[in-house]
């Protein structure tokens, strides 16, 4: 039997100064509409995973990060039906812009102990505990 292909994806938890983390609800349309993630990307071949960042960030939120600013936290692997999702995700406290769904996305800044309130995909759910205990 043949693995599934591994799909890299970095994600960002973008901690405000209020100490919330961003949440982006997936949009109509996409794999796992109305489940809440952390903003990222797939990486392409020619990518590192903080660039993947910095270019997905700006695109999705009209953020600007530099890759000083992205402290790598931890990551998730998990098995979906056709593919295998390595995720490694940062925690980012500062960046340039105000953050605004340009792809359709609805935002919300939460509180670290109120994110498993919302519904994420599978990968994102064991980063939540994490999180918390960071913040």
């Amino acid at each position: 039997m043949t693995p599934p292909p591994v799909v890299l994806v970095a994600a960002a938890a973008l901690v405000d100064a209020d100490g919330r983390v961003l949440l982006a609800q997936r949009p109509p349309g996409k794999s796992m509409a109305g489940l809440w993630e952390f903003p990222g990307g797939k990486v392409e071949p020619d990518e590192v995973p903080e660039q993947t960042l910095i270019r997905e960030l700006r695109e999705e939120l009209g953020i600007d990060v530099t890759a000083s600013c992205l402290a790598p936290f931890t990551f998730a692997s998990h098995g979906y039906d056709d593919f295998h999702l390595l995720m490694p995700l940062y925690v980012c406290r500062k960046w340039h812009g105000m953050a605004q769904g340009r792809e359709g996305q609805t935002l919300k800044w939460v509180r670290p102990p109120q994110l498993s309130e919302y519904p994420m995909p599978p990968a994102d759910k064991p980063l939540v505990a994490m999180l918390r205990d960071l913040l």
